[in-house]
């Protein structure tokens, strides 16, 4: 039997994704499924375009499943003033030669779940589409994953796409509430904690400029992505996926995790997308996620920059 840990990441690359990814390609105690690919960051043609080209960069034979185009019922404005109008700094890289798996993402993870029932770990870096339709499918999915990561929220309504909610929920909050729902326990890596473990723009150039392919790559992408957040967020840089993929990889880096019942906000007038957080337990709800608070700065550091051949 093989002893490495089955990975599956469903993602919407995206320039954070991609450290992401590459952190996960890199680590020896996982095997990297599958990639299923959601629309998020950017359109579903390039998030699809961007997962076969990081696999070619980090020559990986990764299988690629093509998801959902849009969230489940509201149309959602994109990311792309960020990460560029193809989710990867718009530099025109020339298209992989590979191409994406014939199968729905939906349907992959359900087929992946069943080969690796209560072993594999299911890791969400955008929104939660595809999840959703797999469940809406298979409600008996949650009974096979043996642990579930999601980056995304903002536990104390500190958002970065409105003032109460992160991006990954609030592009497709249906799709969220049907798997915050499904799941009993989900381990939650929010957008506040990625703000708590940023780390200085002129460290991360120095890892940019090593000789490695992956290294240049990685720099070419995330130029426009680094100067929208030098211009705006200051002095730190923030990789809410890279987070968010250490802490699925290395658990027990954590420094401090907090389990409370967290609920998924679709009304609410200036709330829509909201992560809300039953921090004293009012409605006697259980707990269904662990949050992360804290994480070992030092080894998250070191994961990014051997990711990147640094």
């Amino acid at each position: 039997m093989n002893d490495l840990i089955p990975l599956l990441i469903d993602t919407d690359p995206g320039v954070d994704d991609a450290l992401a990814l590459l952190m996960a390609f890199n680590d020896p105690r996982h095997r990297v499924v599958g990639l299923t690919i959601a629309a998020g960051n950017v359109g579903l043609e390039h998030t699809v375009s961007n997962a076969l080209k990081l696999c070619e960069v980090a020559n990986v034979d990764v299988p690629v499943f093509a998801g959902c185009d849009s969230p489940l019922l509201h149309p959602a404005r994109d990311a792309a003033y960020v990460h560029g109008r193809d989710g990867f700094g718009d530099t025109g890289y020339a298209k992989a030669t590979k191409q994406a798996e014939a199968e729905h993402a939906a349907l992959a993870i359900l087929r992946l779940s069943h080969e690796h029932a209560g072993r594999l770990l299911l890791v969400a870096l955008g929104p939660l589409t595809n999840i959703a339709v797999a469940l809406k499918l298979d409600p008996t999915l949650p009974s096979r994953i043996g642990r579930f990561v999601v980056m995304g929220g903002s536990v104390t309504a500190h958002g970065n796409i409105t003032p109460a909610a992160e991006f990954n929920i609030a592009f497709d909050p249906e799709a969220a509430r049907i798997v915050f729902e499904a799941f009993p326990h989900i381990d939650l890596a929010d957008w506040e904690a990625t703000i708590a473990h940023g780390f200085a723009h002129e460290e991360i150039e120095r890892w940019l400029q090593a000789e490695h392919p992956k290294a240049r790559f990685y720099d070419a992408i995330s130029k426009q992505t680094r100067l929208w957040s030098s211009d705006r967020r200051g002095d730190h840089w923030h990789a809410a996926d890279a987070l968010a993929m250490a802490y699925a990889l290395e658990p027990e880096a954590a420094a401090e995790l907090v389990d409370r019942p967290v609920v998924i906000e679709l009304e609410g007038r200036h709330t829509r997308g909201a992560t809300v957080v039953d921090w004293n337990r009012q409605d006697g709800a259980p707990d269904n996620c662990r949050i992360l608070m804290r994480y070992d700065q030092a080894r998250f550091e070191r994961r990014m920059r051997e990711a990147l051949g640094a």
